[in-house]
């Protein structure tokens, strides 16, 4: 009986010191905030000094390079190019059409076909390689969705797979004949 007698007293104060404190820090909040009224010049100022303070995001060669985050990366520009010379393409396409200029299948067949036996394995190869690459990754992004490979050795597996699949793919199709 006199343990508990110790232990509540004990106890009393510290309850009535962490009341207190939480009826100061809500009499903190209401406390009124002053505005002042700046030209644009000035706020610009504020800014750039708040922008020096900022810590700097550390930078990618401060980390060891990954599989994981190298193809991600190599994911996203082979997509930004294809989309871009996709995008080219159908606008050339529209452009010369509305401009009566003779450009269509035939003429793209008939320029590739004139060049040299190197000239056209180097554009079959670069378009071949980004295609594979990006549909190879792609479907490894879709059985990540279906919960397979989750695993760091299933992401490194379906990695060198996928890289091994577009250096095997990416070659056929650029000495395809």
């Amino acid at each position: 009986m006199l343990a508990r007698v110790g232990l509540a007293s004990v106890q009393r104060p510290a309850f009535q010191a962490c009341a207190n404190a939480a009826r100061l820090s809500s009499l903190t909040l209401l406390r009124r905030i002053s505005t002042v009224k700046t030209t644009h010049d000035e706020a610009q100022e504020i800014l750039i000094a708040q922008r020096k303070n900022r810590p700097g995001s550390p930078h990618l060669t401060i980390y060891q390079p990954q599989i994981t985050w190298i193809m991600s990366s190599f994911h996203r520009i082979t997509g930004v190019f294809m989309a871009g010379g996709f995008y080219l393409l159908t606008c050339t396409y529209g452009a010369t059409s509305i401009l009566g200029l003779p450009f269509d299948s035939s003429v793209l067949v008939g320029a590739f076909a004139s060049l040299p036996v190197v000239l056209k394995v180097g554009i079959k190869a670069i378009c071949a390689y980004p295609f594979v690459y990006h549909v190879g990754n792609g479907l490894r992004h879709l059985v990540w969705d279906f919960g397979k490979a989750l695993t760091n050795d299933g992401v490194y597996k379906t990695g060198y797979a996928v890289l091994g699949a577009t250096a095997i793919i990416g070659s056929y199709l650029a000495f395809l004949w």
